[in-house]
């Protein structure tokens, strides 16, 4: 099924290079006026993620054996949602190549190296697509911090909308990030002796590098999100306290009391 999928990859990469073609003739949100790109970049991901994420748990609930025998077990369908995200990852690439530097490009661009490397292995021969499957239930988790950025982006921090969002990326994070990669570490573990020696070593280095830009990404995200906005308001708190009282230690009036303004 090497033509077809081959097919579906070059109509994919067509598909989401257009996106940012129709995107780019469009007005962005006017907070994100001075970061056009980027807003244009993370929306066509969100996309991606939306698609991929939802239909490789769609494949796995519809189909449990794509679990049991990742190598050799698929729906055609499968193989080609694949083929959706190696275009996108290609798509992506030239565009990250195109509108930044090599250095502020290169860590996501050795994520998308090592992911291609393996989907396009798929792809190509048409076993390990139950593997690829699992491995695209981290776009579950992409498609929250995709959100996040946007929410970022376009100066929604803080607010609910930003904080639903936080939450849902850390939560995903464990859920359809890290989960999923344990899972694919272990079964490479155990079943390394049907994997030919090549594509371990792919297999296990892709894991290895999508795992530590996960595990260093969730850190910051907690850290930025919750201890510091925690901190921030245990600060602010403090500071709204002092101001509430008078200079002989006695509490305000509530109506002089400054925790009724807005900030």
């Amino acid at each position: 099924m090497g033509a077809p999928g081959l097919l579906v990859t070059g109509a994919s990469f067509a598909a989401f290079r257009g996106m940012h073609w129709g995107l780019r003739r469009l007005p962005a949100p006017g907070a994100t006026a001075q970061d056009r790109w980027k807003w244009r970049n993370i929306a066509v991901s969100l996309v991606h993620s939306l698609i991929t994420g939802f239909g490789a748990l769609l494949g796995l609930l519809l189909h449990p054996q794509l679990a049991t025998d990742p190598i050799h077990t698929h729906p055609p369908w499968t193989l080609l949602l694949v083929a959706v995200s190696v275009g996108y990852f290609l798509a992506d690439g030239l565009d990250m190549l195109k509108n930044q530097t090599l250095g502020q490009a290169w860590e996501l661009l050795c994520h998308h190296l090592a992911v291609v490397s393996c989907l396009g292995t798929a792809v190509l021969f048409g076993h390990y697509v139950g593997f690829s499957l699992v491995s695209l239930l981290l776009e579950l988790n992409s498609a929250c911090l995709h959100l996040r950025k946007l929410l970022l982006l376009s100066h929604q921090a803080p607010s609910l909308a930003f904080s639903m969002a936080s939450w849902a990326t850390l939560a995903t994070l464990v859920l359809f990030r890290l989960a999923p990669l344990l899972w694919m570490s272990l079964w490479l573990i155990r079943h390394y002796r049907q994997v030919p020696p090549a594509l371990l070593v792919l297999g296990g280095t892709g894991l290895a590098i999508v795992g530590a830009l996960s595990i260093k990404q969730g850190v910051l995200i907690f850290i930025s999100d919750v201890l510091r906005s925690q901190s921030h308001s245990s600060s602010r708190g403090h500071r709204e306290a002092r101001v509430a009282r008078t200079y002989d230690g006695e509490p305000a009036p509530k109506e002089d009391s400054p925790l009724g303004l807005k900030d």
